[in-house]
């Protein structure tokens, strides 16, 4: 089922499937809601899988300006409350992550328990800026830029240049991206104002960015409880990035994901499925009694 919901000045499209716990499941760039539905298909008989286009992708509405992470979070408790959910688990990763961060910090109330795929968080600090690495990660930098949406919105072809290449390069195992799914996401991109959307987030954390590289920013712990995958194979997000999230989720969970790149959720869904199920099966059963999740 999909709908568009009405929070803080704008519409929202989400998809709905299942019945159970709900999970609202948050993208990352460049994704949309599609990115999930492998996953959102093998968990439908357990839990309500809610994905929306976060403002600015898909066929959520378009921001006037920058929009990132702290007005993504206003717009995902606006979307909790307009749904009636009560609290819910959350899956994210990526761009979807940092927000779901923001919102941790500042509505726990709101949340039963997060999982995350790869991942920006505070502990990654100055290693993200290193001349090793800023080769996989240039898109965070020209996104940021004037040029970007004119020179890839160019014409429809720049569009699935540009495009394409993230998906496969970024993905380790490419049957992720068949040429069916590649012409759903670029035909995404292709919609009038889908290119500004995305960049729009990346002007608006390029601040919150630079502070984590420099390791000037030093939030407070989040205790929700947490589980972390963290695929071995994804340019953007080195395994080895993992050591300092015990610091910043106290209550964790964490094992490596192996033999996937940037989208463990859509390069092996079955296991990223299972690993959900499982998380959230620990929670419904041993942390949280009846009615409260």
């Amino acid at each position: 089922m999909h709908t568009r919901i009405d929070v803080s000045g704008a519409r929202l499209h989400v998809a709905r499937t299942g019945r159970g716990r709900p999970l609202l499941l948050l993208h990352g760039w460049p994704e949309f809601w599609l990115t999930w539905e492998p996953v959102m298909s093998r968990l439908a008989d357990r839990f309500e899988l809610i994905a929306p286009d976060l403002r600015g992708f898909g066929d959520s509405d378009k921001p006037a300006g920058v929009f990132g992470p702290q007005q993504q979070a206003t717009d995902i408790a606006a979307l909790i409350a307009a749904l009636g959910l009560g609290k819910v688990g959350i899956v994210s990763h990526d761009i979807g992550a940092t927000v779901t961060q923001v919102l941790a910090r500042r509505s726990p109330e709101l949340i039963a328990g997060l999982f995350f795929f790869n991942f920006m968080y505070p502990g990654i600090g100055k290693r993200f800026n290193t001349p090793a690495h800023l080769p996989n990660v240039w898109h965070m930098f020209f996104n940021q830029t004037d040029l970007a949406p004119a020179l890839v919105g160019a014409s429809p072809e720049t569009v699935r240049l540009f495009f394409t290449y993230f998906l496969t390069h970024w993905a380790h195992r490419k049957s992720a991206f068949d040429a069916e799914a590649l012409d759903a996401f670029v035909a995404n991109f292709q919609k009038p104002g889908n290119l500004e959307g995305g960049f729009a987030h990346y002007r608006a954390v390029a601040e919150q960015r630079k502070a984590e590289m420099a390791e000037d920013a030093s939030p407070s712990p989040i205790p929700l409880p947490t589980c972390v995958r963290w695929a071995d194979h994804d340019p953007t997000f080195d395994p080895a990035w993992t050591d300092r999230l015990p610091e910043f989720f106290p209550d964790l969970d964490f094992a490596p994901f192996p033999d996937a790149g940037h989208f463990p959720h859509r390069e092996d869904p079955d296991r990223a499925a299972h690993e959900i199920a499982s998380f959230f099966g620990r929670l419904e059963r041993n942390v949280f009694s009846p009615g409260v999740w």
